[in-house]
């Protein structure tokens, strides 16, 4: 774990940007806006006005029971906690939640800016161990700062990629949505690339010093099968996860993941609009 280089913005003490009164307006519409069709599209429109009043400046706030400096211009995730965290996979974050047990452990692959991290802290207890991992150094770098606002004490985060080997990989990022990457090409073809160094998930595992793993949330673009097949393959069953929630990228995998699954003695628990969850008793 290496220490990302600061920004101006990550050195200010939580509250400098707390949203002005018309921007709060906006954020109290949106987060009340409800599930129906129609509601969901005003609340997409107040959110374009809102990110647009922000002019890429952060903003300060408390979401999902933590509090969080959000960068919602060109990173989806972030958007999505600031203007409307009822649609920030609810359904995934019940999931997880509802596998929480004394002494948590929850390993949040591909983290973000710690939006699942942060939701099953505020849930778990002081008992719970959640590793948060995440490649990118600028995306990492907020990640570490919403760690640091908030009192849990559970959260560990680590800068790099998880893959099918220790070393350096390639990541390929979105420069539309800064919080999607993968050592995969997928989706754009002008995605940027950055050098990173990846380790395999048995790898961080051990490092840790786990004895067992309660949940697993990875969120990869389409790599998922190179950080779980080699996993499976070494790991004793002992750190096999009892609850996965992945990315549905089926079709992007080079294998049959959910046949890989069911082989290991999972079994779907859920399929959410874009993810797939998996449990395994």
């Amino acid at each position: 774990m290496t220490d990302a280089p600061s920004r101006p913005n990550e050195k200010a003490p939580f509250g400098t940007f707390a949203p002005d009164p018309q921007l709060a307006r906006i954020l109290g519409v949106t987060q009340g806006c409800g599930e129906g069709w129609l509601a969901r599209r005003f609340a997409f429109a107040l959110r374009a006005l809102g990110v647009a009043m922000l002019r890429g400046k952060p903003a300060d706030v408390e979401r999902l029971g933590a509090r969080f400096r959000l960068y919602p211009d060109r990173n989806v995730c972030e958007k999505r906690i600031l203007f409307t965290p009822d649609y920030f996979d609810r359904a995934e974050r019940e999931f997880l939640a509802s596998r929480i047990v004394p002494g948590f452990v929850f390993l949040d692959i591909g983290a973000n800016v710690g939006g699942y991290s942060m939701a099953m802290a505020a849930l778990a207890g002081p008992g719970a161990r959640i590793l948060a991992v995440e490649p990118q150094p600028k995306i990492f770098e907020r990640l570490t700062f919403n760690i640091q606002q908030n009192p849990f004490g559970t959260v560990k985060a680590l800068d790099c990629a998880v893959a099918d080997r220790n070393g350096e990989v390639t990541l390929f990022i979105d420069p539309r949505n800064q919080g999607e990457s993968s050592v995969k090409i997928v989706g754009s073809v002008d995605q940027s690339q950055l050098k990173v160094q990846a380790r395999t998930l048995l790898d961080l595992v051990g490092q840790e010093g786990f004895d067992h793993v309660d949940a697993i949330k990875i969120d990869v673009e389409g790599a998922e099968d190179l950080i779980l097949e080699p996993y499976f393959r070494e790991a004793p069953q002992a750190l096999w996860p009892k609850a996965i929630l992945m990315e549905n990228s089926v079709g992007v995998w080079q294998i049959d993941l959910p046949k890989l699954l069911a082989e290991k003695g999972y079994r779907p628990a859920a399929m959410m609009r874009r993810n797939l969850a998996y449990v395994r008793d």
